[in-house]
């Protein structure tokens, strides 16, 4: 598969390339994971004089209005560099739930806060899109929540919350009951357990929403994924270009050079996937839901295998803290998993297709 980019598209990906390397270098990585902060609040308003929290939302309210293949660019370059920000709740999920089914009040009321990043979303979708645990799940009757809802996505100390309760309905909360953080691999991102005890809620108004979101939460995490093995790529290669071996640099070795070559060629055609189906998400709606599905399946595959090899090139420092290379490794491990691991996920495609009732 061919898909390429534009020229305002290059720019803005290569321009954010640029920026994130002096905003979220690995030192600012590994103080967020090893502090426990709640939010690298610099990074975020470094990423907000650019634009980024508005990339998605519409110029009326304040942002740059661009579509799911740009936010889809931004999210590889903070997979690029495991930036520790609330990019898909706040700049993505969160401003497409208002704009699918919010009012004007609650889209004049938010947006622009969203757009100027003066205000975080999180977003907690994780039990009606993969599947609820024992305990786990929230109702909604006369504008209130009750439950448990597990995996929410950037909601330590967001501002507002974009909840699905049992039915796939979507609501808007300015708070829960309780915050948990709950224990995930990935220490750049914040994983929150939301407990819900007759909380006031706003309910948005359409019906396919929730599905909409499944799908860009599926395609921005496939772009995150694709960002950070592309990195461990890089890693890898420049590793084995200065480690030296019997008086050779291991490059030189041809079962590395096969290493290296496969993690390439199995990265090349998952590239332009991604980008297609954050394409699709905007332009070829019919298509949108198989093609997030397919991307974020196989990028969970194809991201598993480039870390485990892109770690094996580094031999034993490859799984020591001083390389840091286990930032990218986690990343892509939980991104296998959140919203729906490669099976549920197909599972999910089948039926789209009439494959599996």
């Amino acid at each position: 598969m061919r898909f390429a980019l534009s020229e305002d598209q290059t720019m803005l990906q290569d321009s954010l390339n640029r920026a994130l390397g002096d905003l979220s270098p690995l030192e600012r990585v590994r103080r967020f994971a090893d502090e426990g902060e709640a939010a690298a609040a610099d990074i975020w308003a470094g990423l907000a004089e650019l634009g980024l929290p508005g990339l998605t939302i519409a110029e009326e309210h304040g942002g740059l209005g661009l579509g799911m293949l740009e936010a889809a660019l931004a999210a590889g370059a903070l997979g690029r560099v495991v930036a520790p920000t609330p990019f898909l709740g706040s700049a993505v999920l969160a401003p497409l739930a208002l704009k699918l089914g919010g009012s004007s009040a609650q889209q004049a009321r938010w947006l622009p806060q969203l757009a100027a990043g003066k205000a975080t979303a999180g977003v907690a979708i994780s039990e009606p899109v993969a599947g609820a645990r024992d305990g786990a799940g929230v109702t909604a009757s006369a504008g209130r929540l009750n439950g448990k809802a597990l995996f929410a996505l950037d909601a330590a100390g967001a501002d507002l919350l974009v909840v699905a309760d049992r039915a796939g309905g979507l609501h808007l909360a300015h708070s829960a009951e309780a915050a948990e953080a709950m224990p995930g691999i990935d220490a750049t991102r914040r994983l929150t357990e939301l407990s819900f005890a007759d909380t006031p809620a706003e309910a948005l108004a359409s019906n396919q929403a929730l599905e909409r979101l499944r799908d860009a939460a599926w395609i921005m995490l496939a772009a995150d994924t694709l960002g950070a093995a592309e990195a461990m790529l890089a890693k890898a290669v420049a590793y084995a270009k200065e480690r030296k071996q019997f008086g050779r640099t291991i490059g030189s070795f041809q079962a590395v050079k096969h290493l290296c070559a496969e993690m390439a060629a199995e990265l090349e055609p998952a590239r332009a996937l991604v980008w297609y189906a954050a394409y699709a998400f905007d332009h070829a709606p019919d298509e949108a839901p198989l093609m997030a599905a397919h991307a974020k399946a196989h990028m969970s595959e194809i991201g598993r295998f480039i870390a485990r090899t892109a770690t094996e090139v580094h031999g034993g420092i490859g799984m020591t803290d001083l390389l840091g290379l286990h930032y990218w490794f986690k990343r892509i491990g939980q991104n296998r998993q959140l919203l729906g691991g490669p099976e549920k996920v197909r599972e999910i495609a089948a039926r789209l297709q009439g494959l599996a009732a």
